[in-house]
């Protein structure tokens, strides 16, 4: 599905909120977007058109995966990397081509009163070097009329291609796409093996994803919007503050600059904006480690689902509904949880009649079968999340996993009453 279909899809869904009148990309945008909450439509931000929240419920991310929203992990956790990615030679990004680049006409959206700049936040940054292809989203500090700086965490795909060309003194060609097909965006904000992005947006989509060559030999699929250039082997400036998924400010970082030398794009294209711990940014940081947790989890006991809670931050805190077979199961599922997802802080242990995706049914399991010197399992001094404020400054934390299970031989004590239907 294409990036335009699947707005006309929310549009025809009635789940598209529009604004018509002319909105500011400083501040008013993302306050307009935080209140939303749902998809929503800017059809004059500095008189271009920009969409928000586009992939940020459940519901959304369901639609595009053509799942019940019950059934999206057992749908990804099913999915390998394996689909067919076809070179084109015509693409419709390239209705426009401008050689002399200014980022400041594209509506980059400053976001909270901090920032360090207006950032680009659903670039996918597509770099190739030594035969090795890489996708993935990268927060990107608008620096200049021709230059953005980009956050690269260690030991991620782009930095360790970005370290291998730098060590050689060489460029490394990228191009950043704004605005393509849902799965695709999707796909690369997925742990999948290296240079698989597209074969495993193919495999989620059900039909080939095609890709074009940019000028600089990167090759990237059908976008409204692609920035073409090479990230600096040497040039660092300062990059941040930014908002993170908590909520809360990232530090101050040298980081690396990508030097834009060509922009191409659609006639009257749609700029995609991400809102900082808004709905999209948690679901694009938390979902794809949600399979994950499926997989490791279900190695060691019946495994039902799995969801990264928006309470916390759809990053440091899971609920893992599993069908009990032995005492042992439910730590054995915290250990697994943990080990399959080493930035969770805190996980909670659930039966099959609790609904994951309501707190209060989860809160009900903690109240009524957790025993606390029993049931609960505190592990300190490992690693944890950068992106934890509560963290140690050696990056190590105290994680804490809660069996809210039944005790199998006193399950008629925990039995919920139900009113059968007439």
């Amino acid at each position: 599905m294409t990036f335009r279909a699947f707005i006309d899809q929310l549009k025809e869904n009635g789940k598209l909120v529009e604004i018509f009148q002319s909105v500011s990309p400083r501040f008013e945008a993302s306050r307009i977007a935080r209140a939303a909450k749902a998809p929503i439509f800017f059809h004059n931000i500095s008189g271009s058109k920009v969409i928000m929240n586009l992939l940020g419920s459940r519901d959304e991310l369901a639609s595009m995966l053509g799942v019940p929203k019950e059934e999206i992990i057992k749908r990804l956790s099913e999915v390998s990397p394996e689909g067919e990615v076809r070179l084109v030679s015509e693409s419709p990004t390239l209705e426009v081509i401008e050689d002399q680049v200014d980022l400041t006409k594209l509506p980059i959206l400053t976001h909270f009163e901090k920032d360090g700049a207006p950032y680009i936040t659903a670039g996918i940054v597509v770099s190739e070097y030594g035969g090795t292809i890489n996708a993935s989203i990268h927060r990107l500090m608008l620096a200049g009329k021709d230059k953005l700086a980009v956050r690269l965490v260690p030991p991620r795909h782009t930095y360790l291609l970005h370290k291998k060309a730098a060590e050689k003194g060489e460029l490394l060609p990228v191009a950043i796409v704004l605005g393509c097909d849902p799965t695709i965006i999707y796909a690369t904000s997925t742990r999948v093996p290296v240079g698989k992005e597209f074969e495993y947006a193919a495999a989620l989509r059900g039909a080939p994803v095609e890709l074009f060559e940019c000028a600089n030999g990167v090759k990237v699929p059908h976008a409204e919007i692609v920035l073409e250039g090479y990230i600096d082997p040497v040039e660092k400036i300062d990059e941040g503050p930014f908002v993170d998924i908590t909520g809360t400010y990232d530090v101050i970082r040298k980081e690396p600059v990508i030097h834009i030398t060509r922009v191409i794009h659609r006639k009257d294209p749609i700029y995609h904006g991400i809102l900082p711990a808004g709905p999209e940014h948690l679901l694009m940081m938390g979902v794809p480690y949600e399979p994950r947790i499926y997989r490791a989890v279900g190695e060691v006991t019946t495994v039902k689902n799995v969801v990264l809670t928006e309470g916390g931050c759809c990053y440091l805190h899971a609920v893992v509904q599993i069908e009990k077979q032995t005492e042992g199961d439910g730590k054995n599922a915290i250990m697994a949880a943990f080990a399959a997802h080493t930035s969770l802080k805190h996980v909670v242990i659930v039966d099959e009649d609790i609904n994951i995706f309501d707190p209060n049914d989860v809160e009900f399991a903690i109240a009524t079968r957790v025993k606390g010197d029993v049931d609960i399992l505190i592990i300190p001094n490992v690693r944890g999340s950068s992106l934890d404020p509560r963290g140690a400054p050696d990056g190590t934390t105290t994680k804490v996993g809660i069996d809210a299970t039944k005790v199998l031989i006193e399950k008629e004590n925990f039995e919920r009453a139900v009113i059968p239907e007439e």
